[in-house]
């Protein structure tokens, strides 16, 4: 235990009475030559908001001073609600003229007031604010004579940011721009900054999602040091020793299966038929961890970055490309460092047997997902007969995945077959057109041999307890659940009626909607009512999966938990973990897991965010068009529809002019209250686009057919996407 932690374990004590300084001095009994180390430990610990130092100079725990510690949900109306960092403490209202200054995102104390049985949730005031989260603020300029304001583009800051005339750095009205704050709010003015970056005109799409990514602080560029490194480790090639300590593979038809513009090939596969009743499969893996070293530039920027992002018109790499694309991609044709699981799968498809070592190997085919879908779907002959020296292995591939598939279904596991939107760019970027995305047989293959993998891998490390970096995936929240089953309930199907639901319950409802109208939607909504999946240093059950033991191993070029755990796995097979490393690797991995989450989560916005930008820009131009779609929600303020494309609008409830239409809660329907007429999901609508915003990656439809009197021949113009 750390001296933070002695400190923090005295104070939660209940006997415990708030002191001051000199006070734990003595109790702790700490030398005058020590003061500095308690000092710095009690400072520390205020700024996390795990102690607070109170007016008459005492120190203490929150909670103990009916105080509450947490970070701050904003809503543009001016309130708040105060996210607890003890999660077993329920969100608290913040009214706006109790936030004082205080922001979205902000890390506050709150003092908690009404929690009588009245008030629907309990309310606070904020008393302090341990730390800002929005130095700088992105935002739209607008400006007058003297002075401008810039309008932020998160719609959870509810203040417009004052800008001093001379303070304006020649940004022009209408402008994206990125302001500094130098005067937080108070209760009588807004806050007041400075611009310091011009991003470009509003109408132009690029500055959107310019905008995006500096709104999330992504880093763009590598540092110069890590660059020099990343070049230098990639000139050295392979030292003899190498090919002399590792497994060669070399003779083996070892293949890489990506999509066509993949350039950082990071898995390769292989399957031989042993004979009627076995496989072996081995996945190989980049050796990343080779040429990355712990503790060096390299390994400090990857892991502040902790993946890689893939947005429509380029990929935002976690390693230079000089690693990403270069020396550790497993490029046809070039000896790979690798670190390799083989496993022996018979025909129920268990792994009876598995070895994990470290390799060398030579990419004989950088195939494609199209060119194996082809020769496996269609049986296409040219390429046949190109890669006839692996259509063999090809067809066992297929084969050994229904069977791994056929498992995991037997055991619940959810497999969502709903298609990925792909936005197709031109040569300068511009979206120009929006389809579905299939998985088809061969992203099967390789989803089912990556997840046989991880499983393998996760479940040898947790009965070795070793510090490791885990996949896990809890329990649905029931709440959600239960919305989850009304909103199908609509739509006519079910869930048991227990509060715990099991992965197979909603695999077979998947199963039941296969092929039907509503199947996209459901796997959406399914998808949404379900957590998220994140990393951990413990090992927990993956519910989507069904799987006991799960991690993510086969990545380790664009994902910094595979990284870890590569240099964990290397360390073990050659024998080089002391007691120290173990102690050392347990706090590395609870970093890494939880800087690993959070930056998946950030990804996951950034590569949602941009994708919406992407798509209003493909639609600005297609006002006026009409075109058949599916109901995906219903609000009180109008229906999102969805066409068959995946673009989705919003038909606002000012635009259904008909009638007055009443928002039912409960069944998430909108009714009229003369016509009696009723939208709900799942509903088959037609809808004409009505506006685009790019600026707020918004598109707004009307409703055709269902208001006004359309011409037969009008009904024959929608247009089929």
């Amino acid at each position: 235990m750390n001296f933070k932690e002695k400190i923090l374990s005295y104070m939660k004590e209940e006997a415990y009475k708030p002191l001051t300084f000199h006070e734990l001095l003595q109790e702790f009994e700490i030398e005058s030559s020590m003061k500095k180390e308690l000092l710095r430990a009690l400072n520390e610990l205020e700024d996390e908001g795990s102690i607070i130092f109170t007016r008459s100079q005492r120190y203490g725990i929150p909670e103990k001073m009916n105080l509450i510690a947490g970070t701050l949900d904003g809503n543009q109306k001016g309130f708040a609600f105060l996210r607890p960092d003890n999660k077993d403490i329920s969100d608290i209202f913040i009214s706006p003229v109790d936030m004082n200054g205080a922001m979205h995102g902000d890390r506050v104390i709150v003092r908690p007031m009404k929690t009588t049985e009245e008030v629907k949730s309990p309310e606070g005031k904020v008393i302090r604010i341990l730390e800002r989260a929005n130095e700088y603020v992105i935002g739209t300029f607008q400006k007058s004579k003297n002075f401008g304001f810039v309008v932020p583009d998160d719609k959870k800051i509810a203040f417009d940011i004052f800008i001093p005339g001379d303070e304006f750095n020649g940004a022009k009205t209408n402008e994206k721009v990125n302001v500094k704050i130098t005067e937080w709010p108070d209760k009588r003015k807004n806050p007041e900054g400075k611009i310091v970056e011009i991003i470009g005109d509003i109408e132009d799409t690029r500055t959107h999602i310019e905008a995006v990514l500096l709104d999330r602080k992504v880093r763009q560029v590598f540092p110069e040091d890590v660059i020099k490194e990343a070049i230098r480790v990639s000139s050295e090639g392979i030292h003899e020793q190498e090919y002399k300590r590792r497994k060669d593979l070399r003779d083996l038809n070892i293949i890489t299966i990506d999509g066509e513009d993949a350039k950082d090939l990071d898995d390769a596969v292989y399957v031989e038929k042993i004979n009627d009743d076995e496989y072996m499969l081995g996945v190989h893996i980049a050796d990343v961890t080779h040429y990355v070293k712990e503790g060096r530039s390299l390994d400090k920027e990857a892991l502040k970055r902790a993946t890689s992002i893939y947005i429509s018109d380029r990929v935002i790499p976690m390693l230079p490309k000089e690693l990403s694309n270069g020396v550790c991609s497993l490029n046809p044709g070039e000896d790979k460092l690798t670190l390799s699981v083989e496993m022996i799968i018979n025909k129920e498809g268990k792994v009876t047997d598995y070895k994990i070592f470290e390799s060398i190997l030579k990419n004989r085919y950088r195939m494609t997902y199209t060119d194996v879908s082809e020769i496996l779907e269609n049986n296409d002959e040219e390429l046949s007969e190109k890669y006839k020296e692996i259509l063999p292995m090809l067809k066992n591939m297929e084969e050994l995945s229904l069977i791994l598939r056929r498992k995991r279904e037997l055991r619940g596991a959810i497999d969502f077959e709903f298609p990925e939107t792909k936005i197709i760019t031109d040569e300068t970027g511009k979206a120009t057109d929006v389809t579905k995305y299939e998985r088809r047989v061969s992203n099967k293959i390789i989803e089912e041999f990556m997840l046989a993998c991880n499983e393998t891998v996760a479940e040898h490390y947790y009965w070795l307890n070793m510090p490791f970096v885990y996949r896990i995936h809890e329990d649905p929240d029931e709440e959600k659940m239960h919305e989850f089953s009304i909103l199908i309930h609509n739509l006519g199907y079910a869930l048991k009626g227990s509060n715990e639901v099991h992965p197979r319950e909603l695999q077979q409802l998947l199963l039941k909607i296969k092929g039907k109208k509503e199947e996209s939607l459901i796997n959406n909504m399914m998808l949404r009512s379900l957590r998220k999946a994140i990393y951990s240093p413990e090992s927990s059950e993956h519910f989507g999966l069904a799987a006991q033991y799960y991690c993510h191993f086969t990545s380790p070029i664009r994902r910094y938990p595979d990284l870890q755990i590569h240099r964990i796995i290397k360390g073990q097979l050659n024998g080089k973990l002391s007691e120290d490393d173990y102690h050392r690797l347990s706090e590395r991995t609870a970093i890494v897991a939880e800087q690993s989450s959070k930056m998946e989560r950030i990804a996951d916005e950034i590569e949602r965010d941009v994708d919406k930008i992407k798509i209003a820009e493909y639609m600005s131009d297609k006002i006026g068009e009409k075109y058949s779609g599916v109901i995906s929600g219903v609000t009180s303020f109008g229906v999102f529809v969805e066409l068959e494309n995946t673009v989705e609008g919003l038909v606002h409830i000012s635009n259904m002019v008909d009638d007055f239409y009443i928002f039912d809660n409960e069944k998430r329907e909108l009714f009229g209250q003369t016509s009696r007429k009723v939208y709900r999901i799942g509903e088959d609508v037609k809808v004409k686009v009505l506006n685009v915003s790019i600026a707020k990656a918004e598109i707004d439809f009307v409703f055709i057919s269902n208001f006004t009197e359309v011409k037969m021949n009008e009904e024959k113009d929608l247009i089929e996407v």
